[in-house]
């Protein structure tokens, strides 16, 4: 007989307010919800010991027979994928080289970027030891490449607006043999990828964003070797990269949330974010000088958002009011705010949630009655 554990804490029992998250997959406000089978599997894993390198190794295999690549690497978070790998291109698998770093003495110890891809996460990457190279053009991008270059570095959201595209950086790298690996956090890690499709080394997704893995987990596609060496940079081997800890249940909870992304219904889940929308502009948009449209998504946080307007003149509430309102309010909502409205996005929003945020908004936003 199965024990029911009822002795353990709650958010609530330590102060902490749980929220509906009506802005998508940000780390700040807890990224994503487990899928059931992420959470079944994390605690089966819970059950038993396992030899680290053996499982890493299986799931890596496995993953890459789902995801159709040649290897697949699991992290903890996709920042520490692009500590790692960038670990890799740097100092391989020389057990000297693995000791002395961040120490980058002697060995290739530059990435390249170009402008716009320098962004917070850089620092993952910076944290190495290396030199970041910005390089604008692609007579920069040649000129810029000798024989301390460690890798390139590509953030996938700017993509379509880059001034070198990715298919002309990956052929300038390829033909100096230097790494192009691409952060792809908030993305969809669709099959077959579009990335390692190109001619990337490496593409780092974030586990617990649209994939709803653990929240401590990234995976990483890619070469073989390089992913491989990547590893050999963090735990339970002994470099850079040991604080950055995947354990058995981040691992095998993201192998069943990779498991679940091939079967899960994309279309069905997309239409269910529109009827969402759909039953909160219904809601609010009988209210006096309210306007809404919905705005399509780019590469990260892939699914609609819904932007709702209105003259203060006729609704006296800055949305930072309104937004303020909605958090403090119970059930706590959280969203994001723009110069003239708030905006909803139904990515991670709970069934049912939209019928409570839909009856909240038209409640504030109408005012005292």
């Amino acid at each position: 007989m199965s024990t029911i554990l009822t002795n353990f804490p709650t958010y609530e029992s330590i102060g902490v307010r749980p929220l509906i998250n009506c802005m998508g997959t940000y780390t700040r406000i807890s990224g994503s919800l487990l899928l059931p089978e992420a959470r079944a599997a994390m605690m089966e894993a819970a059950n038993s010991y396992v030899d680290l390198d053996e499982l890493m190794n299986a799931v890596g295999a496995r993953i890459a027979e789902l995801m159709q690549c040649e290897w697949a690497y699991v992290t903890a978070g996709c920042a520490a994928a692009l500590c790692q790998v960038t670990s890799a291109c740097v100092a391989g698998k020389d057990p000297d080289n693995l000791k002395r770093l961040p120490d980058t003495t002697g060995m290739k110890n530059e990435v390249l970027y170009q402008p716009g891809h320098l962004h917070i996460y850089t620092h993952a990457i910076r944290m190495v030891g290396v030199q970041m190279i910005e390089v604008k053009d692609h007579d920069e991008l040649e000129s810029a490449i000798h024989a301390n270059t460690a890798m390139y570095a590509f953030f996938g959201d700017r993509t379509d607006h880059s001034d070198i595209p990715l298919q002309d950086v990956i052929t300038i790298c390829r033909r100096h043999n230097v790494p192009v690996f691409v952060d792809a956090a908030a993305e969809r890690p669709d099959v077959p990828n579009t990335y390692l499709e190109a001619g990337v080394d490496a593409v780092a997704y974030s586990g617990g964003k649209c994939l709803r893995g653990p929240q401590a987990s990234g995976l990483v596609l890619g070469r073989k070797d390089l992913l491989q060496t990547a590893f050999s940079h963090s735990a339970p081997h002994h470099s850079l990269g040991r604080p950055m800890k995947a354990g058995k249940e981040e691992i095998m909870g993201l192998l069943a949330a990779v498991e679940q992304w091939v079967k899960r219904n994309h279309d069905a889940e997309w239409q269910e974010w529109e009827r969402r929308l759909t039953t909160i502009t219904d809601a609010v948009s009988p209210l006096p000088s309210i306007t809404t449209q919905t705005r399509q998504p780019g590469r990260s946080n892939v699914a609609p958002t819904l932007e709702i307007h209105w003259d203060q003149a006729s609704i006296p509430l800055t949305p930072e009011a309104v937004r303020n309102q909605l958090s403090q309010g119970d059930p706590r909502i959280e969203l994001f705010t723009h110069k003239n409205g708030v905006e909803i996005m139904p990515y991670m929003m709970e069934e049912g949630e939209d019928e409570i945020v839909a009856a909240r908004l038209k409640e504030v936003l109408g005012g005292p009655k």
